[in-house]
């Protein structure tokens, strides 16, 4: 079993059972934040991740009572495919939510990667520098520790907000991703790890190996939902 309290300073660990609990937890955390920054702010600002927990977490917030004509959507990363390709992290997103939910189209403002790595980068640091903060950053984190599309072994300019990413180690190589700066610019932060494949990453992690997910740190702390396979906790029958 992984030790929850090494993941260093300000990382929060939650356990639950599954994939599914950690997604109905995830969708209730996003609901309280919604509600939370409607009231303080009139506002809701979100960035989206990509992968199989946050699409559960998605299709539950369908029906959802929140006011969603205060949300204003944004995504932590793309994939520089065409705009109606299936692969692309806002297809899924359309699909498993948005076009069921009243969001006004204006504003949802996914990446523009169909025009390739540098130019949705430059197109995309336009919408963001728009926003002080976000209010809630949802991040998954892949089998080789990367999150949004920071990958082990790149390296960007500190100082940018939003990279344009060549050469990924996964398909499609091209891709755009928010900077750690820009991820980390949020009132909370909330990472979803699920599964069996995600257990040696997090014994890497916790054991303070330098993986791009180490470094989204911020100060009011990361929340991290797990479920216990991710965690390697085996029940007894």
């Amino acid at each position: 079993m992984i030790d929850l309290s090494k993941f260093g300073d300000g990382v929060t660990a939650q356990l639950y059972d599954d994939m599914p609990a950690v997604a109905q937890a995830a969708a209730a955390q996003i609901l309280k934040m919604a509600t939370d920054s409607i009231s303080a702010r009139g506002a809701f600002h979100l960035v989206l991740a990509g992968g199989t927990t946050p699409k559960l977490t998605y299709q539950l917030l369908v029906g959802a009572d929140t006011d969603w004509k205060r949300w204003h959507i944004y995504y932590g990363d793309e994939r520089c495919l065409p705009v109606d390709d299936p692969e692309r992290n806002s297809v899924m997103v359309q699909q498993a939510w948005l076009d069921h939910v009243t969001i006004p189209p204006k504003q949802i403002h996914p990446i523009s990667a169909e025009l390739g790595a540098e130019e949705g980068a430059r197109a995309y640091l336009v919408v963001i520098e728009k926003i002080d903060q976000f209010d809630l950053v949802l991040l998954g984190m892949g089998e080789d520790g990367h999150t949004a599309s920071l990958f082990p072994g790149q390296s960007h300019d500190e100082l940018e907000r939003v990279h344009a990413v060549h050469n990924a180690p996964k398909p499609p190589s091209e891709r755009i991703s928010l900077s750690c700066s820009s991820l980390i610019n949020t009132r909370q932060l909330l990472l979803l790890v699920t599964g069996k494949s995600k257990q040696e990453t997090l014994k890497k992690w916790a054991a303070g190996e330098p993986l791009p997910v180490a470094f989204i740190k911020l100060d009011c702390g990361v929340d991290l939902f797990l479920d216990k396979e991710a965690a390697g906790i085996v029940e007894l029958a």
